[in-house]
């Protein structure tokens, strides 16, 4: 039955759960299945390997990171942008990337395709926004993309659903 103080509410949310407490992490995902941490981590060391360039990929997992409301990851690709030496004000801004000229062409095209491919409960990749990956992007980087849009999708949902724990520290510029 739904919570009508609370429409949104899960119903098999704890009745005792706080809505501002911070999750306590779940399972140590990592430990209990090694074999395909590993694996996961594999994929995301070949995505690396792309010509994407690891500044697009990491604009991108942030992005995805956001959208999907993984704090943990949220939190891990802000911190290697700033290592890589990116500006601050394109970290703060890719939330809302379409309203600010801070962006190439090609870094709008893989935002959007980042979106579209994140958000399917929403609405489909439409075939504009496949389109406008072309002038940009080689088929098979358009391959890499997609990929390394699925690997921060399943990182998202491993951090998120065990609610990994985001540790308290200053981040350096």
């Amino acid at each position: 039955m739904a919570d009508i103080a609370n429409p949104t509410a899960s119903p098999t949310a704890s009745p005792t759960a706080s809505p501002i407490a911070i999750p306590t992490p779940r399972l140590d995902f990592r430990a209990l299945a090694p074999e395909l941490y590993k694996a996961q981590a594999g994929l995301n060391a070949q995505i690396a390997r792309s010509s994407l360039g690891v500044q697009l990929l990491e604009l991108v997992y942030l992005r995805v990171s956001q959208i999907n409301g993984c704090a943990f990851c949220v939190d891990m690709h802000v911190r290697e942008l700033l290592s890589r030496g990116e500006d601050l004000q394109r970290i703060n801004s890719v939330v809302v990337w379409r309203e600010v000229d801070l962006f190439e062409m090609r870094e709008r095209a893989a935002l959007n395709w980042a979106e579209r491919c994140t958000q399917l409960s929403q609405a489909h990749p439409g075939q504009q926004d496949f389109e406008a990956l072309r002038p940009y992007f080689s088929e098979r980087e358009i391959v890499e993309l997609s990929y390394a849009i699925g690997c921060i999708n399943v990182w998202n949902r491993l951090c998120v659903g065990f609610a990994a724990p985001v540790e308290k520290k200053p981040i350096t510029v």
